[in-house]
């Protein structure tokens, strides 16, 4: 149990911090342990620092291991955030707000993660949206009309589509497959 400790960075001593109360061996192990989790997957700085504050690591320790690692380029938000982009856009079929949030949540700062949500092609978003839409029409054949008009623009909303867009995109694909589309006149589209 202590070798596990001791790997985990969490072997501490009579000052209770890990690695002891000698700097140097806490930034060793706070560094180790910021190597073992990136060794699995990418991730952020606001990610490494809530591990490294979980395992016990003052905030000055962190912060001069999480520079180094930014200063030779092992952790990069801006280069997590365009990956996450792609991963989340791509493949999970989230909208601008959906990908923005779980980078915020992932510990990539607003700006960081605003600017690697703008590159989401609007016209490829809405083409996301409307494969989204079309795939949930399916299971949706024996519901009355507002039902699937309710449970699509709902389904939009969790993926993190804007209102205006999930309403158009809606519309448009329940009228293109013979729905009565008549409750969704007057509701405002975002352009």
């Amino acid at each position: 149990m202590a070798r596990q400790a001791k790997r985990d960075g969490e072997a501490a001593d009579e000052s209770g911090e890990p690695g002891g109360a000698d700097p140097d061996e806490r930034f060793r192990e706070a560094k180790s342990v910021c190597l073992r989790l990136l060794a699995v997957r990418p991730r952020t700085r606001g990610g490494l620092a809530t591990a490294l504050a979980r395992k016990g690591f003052d905030e000055e320790t962190a912060g001069e291991v999480l520079d180094r690692l930014e200063r030779a380029k092992l952790i990069d938000d801006a280069e997590y955030a365009e990956m996450m982009v792609r991963s989340k856009h791509t493949h999970q079929g989230l909208g601008r707000k959906g990908v923005k949030t779980q980078l915020i949540r992932q510990g990539v700062d607003a700006d960081t993660a605003e600017r690697a949500v703008s590159a989401i092609d609007p016209a490829e978003e809405e083409h996301r949206a409307r494969e989204l839409v079309r795939k949930r029409m399916r299971g949706m054949a024996r519901l009355d009309d507002r039902a699937v008009i309710r449970r699509l623009v709902a389904a939009l909303a969790r993926k993190g589509y804007a209102e205006g867009l999930a309403y158009r995109v809606v519309r448009q694909e329940l009228a293109s497959a013979g729905h009565d589309t008549g409750s969704l006149e007057g509701v405002v589209e975002e352009p």
